[in-house]
């Protein structure tokens, strides 16, 4: 402890040093940024025009944020030990640490310092003099970080009204910027507004599921009504999974109200209008936000980012959730602008969600603590290079152990699938360049192409039988050994050296039935 506190003192020290050096007549100076930093629930990049110009979802405020500042095109989530993706996410996010070191999860004791939580983006933004605020959903999420917000508003938020829904976020930060307008000095401020939709339950409001022809279904035995103006299939839409993947009891694929364990295309369409719905909502009160920051004259000097948790199925490949490794679920939009950052351009990134920390710090000047293992993106954000890193890699193992992994090096995707005691092991190999929606040969099933209107090019499937591809089959498995030992994996696939790691314990039978529901 004695050791831990010396450490503690020495960086806040430092922190205090450098802030003179750096702000030598003026500690709370204009010219010092702001970030409101926007964290939504469950959005995959493939909802927003951003990403995917055939959606119908209307989001013009993200849409002018992005043609002012900077898309990245291949930020990632890293994945999770636990159904509750969120959770681990927000760890990620807050403490700048890669999945197999955090708090939670089966290295915690291993891998991780007892005193973390100091270590977070509020108590290092707090210790450097900056007003912290936050709002955001309750749970699921690393309460030791966020009680160091100076002001924190946290609920739940996901139902059809002002006061139940996205705007009662908003609201609380309006709220906090009234209060900084009427106070006589104004250190600079980072915000976290966090949504909580539009993770499910859905509930849009009454005129924007109208607008995208939507109900609020809650009725099981029956399915929703269709109508024109439900937003279409997903390219990748499947009726069925085609493999059980290790946790197709997760909560997320059997008791999401609305859809259950239903798949078809009517109940899909609806539970995407419900989404976009939501969307939308969220842009709205993003957009009261930055008209606030524009007219106490602030927008020009924040950092205004915009990334989800993790991003999530709802109908494709037959999933749900965010229990998987394709790229519609372990990749997230990321959206920034602010000072320095050239207007309306696209980067590849190849960044996790814990490279924020790394990142804020170094566009406020603060030092990054050293118990960060994320890597700062501020020179693709300044042009000076496209990525910071070559190979990306994802892990889930919420379910039957060892799960799912993944490994992206270029256009080239690895995924494999050990579950149900050995009794499903899959591989996948996509190159994404040419097949950048992961079909599967039951996409090319003319049910599946009569729903979605989309008929796959014959190359368009998994390739990890192809002998033509047995090479880069094989240089793929070998990267994705090499992460999982560079990372600190626990586990081993079927057909990797167990390095001496212990032994799985055998599962024991049981009867499957849903998780309990996830905040």
């Amino acid at each position: 402890m004695l050791q831990q506190a010396y450490q503690y003192m020495k960086y806040n020290l430092l922190i205090l040093i450098l802030l003179v050096l750096v702000f030598p007549t003026d500690l709370w100076s204009a010219e010092r940024p702001n970030f409101l930093f926007i964290v939504v629930d469950d959005q995959s990049p493939f909802d927003l025009k951003i990403y995917n110009p055939d959606t119908t979802l209307e989001t013009p405020h993200l849409d002018q944020l992005a043609a002012e500042g900077m898309v990245l095109d291949q930020a990632y989530h890293m994945g999770s030990f636990s159904g509750a993706v969120c959770t681990p996410s927000r760890h990620m996010i807050m403490s700048g640490r890669t999945v197999w070191h955090l708090p939670i999860g089966p290295m915690k004791e291993k891998n991780c310092i007892a005193d973390l939580d100091q270590y977070t983006i509020p108590a290092v933004f707090n210790r450097a003099g900056y007003d912290t605020m936050r709002t955001c959903k309750k749970g699921n999420s690393y309460e030791a970080a966020n009680k160091h917000f100076k002001i924190r508003h946290d609920a739940t938020k996901r139902g059809d009204t002002p006061e139940t829904g996205s705007a009662w976020h908003a609201e609380h930060v309006l709220d906090f910027l009234d209060q900084r307008e009427s106070a006589n000095e104004r250190p600079p401020f980072l915000i976290q507004l966090g949504f909580s939709h539009p993770h499910d339950i859905r509930n849009g409001t009454p005129a924007l599921l109208a607008k995208y022809g939507a109900t609020n279904h809650t009725n099981e035995n029956s399915l929703p009504p269709s109508h024109p103006r439900q937003p279409e299939l997903p390219p990748n839409y499947l009726p069925n999974s085609p493999f059980p993947n290790g946790h197709t009891d997760v909560r997320d694929e059997l008791a999401v109200s609305g859809v259950w364990s239903n798949r078809d295309s009517q109940t899909i369409r609806n539970e995407r209008g419900r989404l976009f719905a939501c969307s939308e909502n969220i842009d709205i009160q993003i957009g009261r936000v930055l008209k606030k920051l524009e007219e106490l004259g602030e927008l020009d000097n924040t950092y205004i980012i915009y990334t989800s948790d993790h991003g999530i199925a709802v109908g494709r490949h037959g999933l749900q959730g965010k229990q998987n490794l394709y790229e519609h679920t372990l990749r997230v939009p990321y959206i920034i602008k602010g000072p320095g950052i050239p207007p309306g351009l696209r980067a590849l990134g190849n960044i996790y969600l814990s490279d924020t920390l790394a990142t804020l710090c170094d566009l406020a000047g603060i030092p990054v603590p050293d118990s960060n293992q994320g890597m700062s993106f501020k020179p693709v954000l300044e042009g000076k290079t496209g990525v910071v890193r070559d190979v990306l890699y994802g892990t889930y193992s919420g379910g039957d152990k060892p799960g799912m992994r993944c490994v992206r090096k270029g256009d080239w995707k690895l995924i494999q699938y050990d579950v149900r005691n050995g009794s499903v092991r899959e591989t996948q190999l996509f190159n994404l360049a040419e097949n950048p929606h992961e079909l599967l040969r039951e996409h090319h099933d003319s049910t599946v192409i009569s729903l979605t209107g989309v008929t796959p090019a014959a190359h368009q499937i998994n390739l990890a039988n192809s002998p033509e591809h047995a090479g880069k089959l094989a240089e793929m498995e070998t990267l994705l050994l090499s992460e999982m030992r560079r990372l600190g994996d626990p586990h081993r696939l079927w057909n990797q050296p167990d390095d001496g790691l212990p032994p799985l314990p055998r599962p024991k039978d049981k009867v499957r039935s849903p998780q309990p529901s996830i905040p």
